[in-house]
């Protein structure tokens, strides 16, 4: 008799992209888990993070958010942002709710667990450490740069990124649950600011190795000013296996649509520039490439069409 478990699909990320994709995952028959960043020191997270001293709650929230299946009012109100006052502007109401639940419960993962319920989350939220953190980032120059929100702004080349303090206790649910995943998958977003902090943690670089399931890392489509200028398809996994010292990355989803023209001229200012697809390289890193096109055409800001996504990626586990 075949076996009718739901697959357990685990996605690590942080910042924007990781809301996109997990929010079509969300509707397939899935035993879902997300594993977030708490690294963010900008803005009202990072006001929350000096002021209580608990870890950052942005990213967290927007899982949150994204995962959940309360009405859309509720939602809206959850991630609404205060633009006036002076003591509120800024704030989230979302952030505000994580920081007052990890007031009232003693802790940041009991706080998560506590508003999922209320919102009624399809899937477990993890953020990668119970604890506040810092990330640093070590220059090509030497130079060492504090600060999730400042290592962009230098626009130096990064030659790897750290963490203090320097051991970090990852969740043991987190750790469990990379190590029982059919299917790993490391979502797009900031590459050193949102991806590695979960990563370089040495306890889920270990779940990695010994990982049951693949793990697919779904590629940016567009390069970042100050993170990956230049950065080609193949840059972007070998920055992961060079922190995580070990082949992490078994398959690759890459864009493989034309960009409109209008589209690039706006990222032009931004600095960025698409993604190039070194596809010999990544078939001489040993990896499975797999193309199609994954972006949201009716929208101006480039983001991965969340339904095309989640439907590439669920089609991995009927192979």
């Amino acid at each position: 008799m075949k076996d009718k478990r739901k697959p357990n699909v685990v996605v690590i990320g942080g910042g924007t992209g990781m809301p996109v994709l997990i929010r079509g995952l969300k509707d397939y028959p899935l035993d879902l888990s997300a594993i977030v960043t708490v690294a963010d020191d900008g803005g009202s997270s990072g006001r929350l993070r000096s002021e209580m001293a608990i870890p950052a709650p942005g990213d967290i929230r927007n899982v949150i958010a994204a995962l959940s299946d309360a009405e859309p009012m509720i939602l809206q109100m959850f991630q609404h942002r205060f633009e006036n006052g002076n003591s509120l502007s800024g704030h989230s109401l979302g952030n505000l709710l994580l920081a007052a639940m990890t007031s009232i419960t003693g802790d940041f993962y009991k706080g998560i667990k506590e508003i999922s319920r209320v919102l009624n989350v399809k899937g477990r939220i993890y953020p990668i450490a119970n604890q506040n953190m810092f990330l640093h980032a070590e220059m090509e120059d030497g130079s060492i740069i504090s600060g999730e929100s400042q290592i962009p702004l230098v626009n130096k080349t990064i030659k790897r990124v750290f963490l203090s303090p320097d051991h970090i206790e990852p969740l043991p649910e987190a750790i469990q649950a990379v190590k029982n995943a059919d299917l790993i998958v490391i979502a797009p977003g900031s590459l050193y600011t949102s991806i590695l902090p979960n990563i370089i943690i040495p306890e889920i670089g270990e779940a990695l190795k010994q990982r049951r399931g693949k793990t697919v890392y779904v590629c940016n489509v567009m390069t970042q000013y100050g993170e990956t200028q230049g950065y080609t398809a193949a840059d972007h996994v070998q920055a992961i296996q060079d922190h995580t010292g070990d082949q992490c990355v078994d398959s690759i989803v890459v864009h493989n649509a034309p960009i409109e023209h209008d589209v690039q001229k706006l990222y032009e200012e931004e600095k960025a520039e698409p993604v190039v697809y070194d596809i010999q390289r990544l078939l001489k890193m040993g990896l499975e490439i797999i193309e199609g096109d994954i972006i949201d055409h009716s929208k101006v800001k480039l983001r991965h069409d969340t339904d095309k996504i989640a439907k590439l990626l669920f089609s991995l586990m009927e192979k």
